[in-house]
């Protein structure tokens, strides 16, 4: 018999709901995670702490690692931790630096990773790439999806608001990268995953349209969930191209020119994408997503993050270069220096009136 259909990488259970943390050991428990209870948890030297305190009475089986940073070398020696210890999986347990070096620790060790987020930042959470920074700068590294995924809506909103705003701007950039990932395939035939595709820009819709803010559990509920099936998303294309488009490469180039200055990056890919949205004609969806933003408490214009319009300029005319052979509105217009700052004089006055 034919296979009719294929097999999706994604996690055996997602639990977003308040209070998810209060039943994470029942969870662990299950037959397809860890039967024995032998775990091992990476968690910061600061929140992590505090959770450690509350969870570890109901996990007798387990042992603590704290991860000192979100780099490869803290990722590498995680993995030289737990080696050899017969552990039946890694729990990643904190925000997006912590579960990336989780990621990469137990891909490593070839163990499967559970992913409990404390806040909501980006769509990492539950992606197959871990993002680490290296002595270039920073890198991606492709590692499995986690075999579960907890976000303790409880958690989520004791952390720092600029966290959720940070996941709104990430998420609502699916939008765009869609766009450019269909472009791609106009302009070179480049293939289109439709199932990845329709799951990132639904996630990204999700958001947008939503009427609540950040403080209101309905709208983080949708968050979180947009955030997963991004993840799921990149898992089913086998790359970040449902998520990543102008918008991230613009982010990228930030991030390279000005280290020590960037935004957070769901602020600047939010930014990217309204910008990239106007470059592509599509005016009414830059304003809406400039509205939203705003809604939000998001940056619309590069000096409400600290740039100057020369800076902004300067980082979408470098921002082909930080992804070699990616196919987006910017590399389709090949835009010079002065068409962008008109493009941008454009912009501004655009998502202004």
């Amino acid at each position: 018999m034919p296979v009719l259909t294929r097999l999706i990488p994604s996690p055996v259970v997602v639990d977003i709901r308040t209070g998810a943390l209060d039943d994470l050991a029942g969870l662990l428990a299950d037959q397809r995670i860890s039967a024995s209870g032998k775990l091992a948890f990476a968690v910061s030297g600061g929140s992590g702490r505090a959770l450690r305190d509350r969870l570890a009475p109901a996990l007798p089986g387990a042992d603590w690692y704290e991860v000192g940073d979100g780099t490869i070398d803290s990722a590498v020696k995680l993995a030289d931790d737990i080696k050899g210890r017969r552990y039946d999986a890694v729990v990643g347990l904190g925000g997006g630096k912590i579960i990336d070096v989780a990621k990469y620790a137990a891909a490593r060790v070839g163990l499967p990773l559970v992913a409990v987020a404390t806040n909501l930042a980006h769509d990492g959470l539950c992606s197959p790439i871990s993002i680490l920074d290296n002595d270039n700068g920073r890198g991606s590294y492709g590692v499995p999806s986690p075999i579960a995924m907890v976000i303790d809506l409880d958690v989520v909103r004791d952390a720092p608001v600029r966290f959720v705003r940070s996941g709104i701007g990430d998420a609502i950039s699916n939008i765009s990268a869609i766009a450019d990932w269909e472009l791609a395939h106009r302009i070179n035939a480049e293939p289109v995953d439709g199932l990845a595709a329709a799951m990132a820009r639904t996630a990204g819709e999700a958001v947008l349209r939503h009427p609540g803010g950040v403080g209101d559990d309905e709208f983080l509920t949708v968050l979180a969930e947009a955030l997963v099936l991004s993840g799921i998303a990149m898992s089913i294309s086998g790359d970040s191209r449902p998520s990543s488009g102008a918008c991230h490469e613009i982010s990228h180039a930030f991030d390279l020119l000005y280290p020590q200055r960037a935004a957070s990056h769901g602020e600047q890919v939010g930014l990217g994408a309204a910008f990239a949205m106007h470059l592509r004609g599509a005016h009414d969806d830059a304003r809406l997503i400039a509205d939203v933003l705003r809604r939000h408490g998001l940056p619309v214009l590069p000096q409400e993050i600290g740039f100057s319009t020369d800076e902004f300029v300067r980082a979408v005319e470098y921002a082909p270069q930080t992804r070699p052979g990616r196919f987006t509105v910017l590399e389709h217009l090949d835009l010079s220096h002065d068409q962008i700052r008109d493009a941008y004089a454009d912009y501004a006055q655009t998502i202004s009136s």
